[in-house]
Parts: C-alpha cells; sequence; structure tokens
C-alpha cells in the first residue's frame, strides 16, 4: 500500500496572528469600516430610464452605481444631527 500524503486542511493557521486579527477589521474591498455600505435600495424604473441611466454612466466613464450614489448624495446632503 502507498503511504497516504497529508493535504492541507481547510483552514490553516494564520502565519502573522496579529495582522489576521487586524485585517477583519476592514471590510471586502478595502474601505474602512464607516465607508462601508450598509443598505441596499431598491426602486422601480422602466426599462427606457434604465437604459437612458447606463448610457448616461457609460458616457461619463463611471458605473450606474458611482453615478446613483453622487446623484443621491449631492440631492440629499447630511444635515447637521444626521447619523452618516
Amino acid at each position: 500500500m502507498t503511504a497516504r500524503t497529508r493535504k492541507p486542511g481547510f483552514a490553516s493557521r494564520p502565519v502573522n496572528p496579529e495582522g489576521w486579527i487586524r485585517a477583519a477589521d476592514t471590510p471586502p474591498g478595502g474601505k474602512p469600516a464607516g465607508e462601508a455600505f450598509t443598505a441596499r435600495l431598491t426602486i422601480d424604473i422602466t426599462p427606457e430610464l434604465r437604459g437612458r441611466i447606463k448610457v448616461a454612466a457609460f458616457r461619463r466613464g463611471v458605473t450606474v452605481t458611482d453615478m446613483l450614489r453622487d446623484l443621491l448624495a449631492r440631492e440629499f446632503p447630511p444635515t447637521e444631527g444626521d447619523r452618516s
């Protein structure tokens, strides 16, 4: 019989435990916890409007998501006392 080779387990111990613990404080994508998006907004729009939005974002060289975030931030700026 041949000897069974030991395969690494599903999770292995981190080489640098302190760095591994601190890495949990940063969400995926590298944004600090205060800048992470925590809510999803769903709206109903016509297919024609969706198409116009996508074309406008493409022409500006940005994603639809970024363009709409900027639009909403501009239209609804934080006011004093609001939680951000």
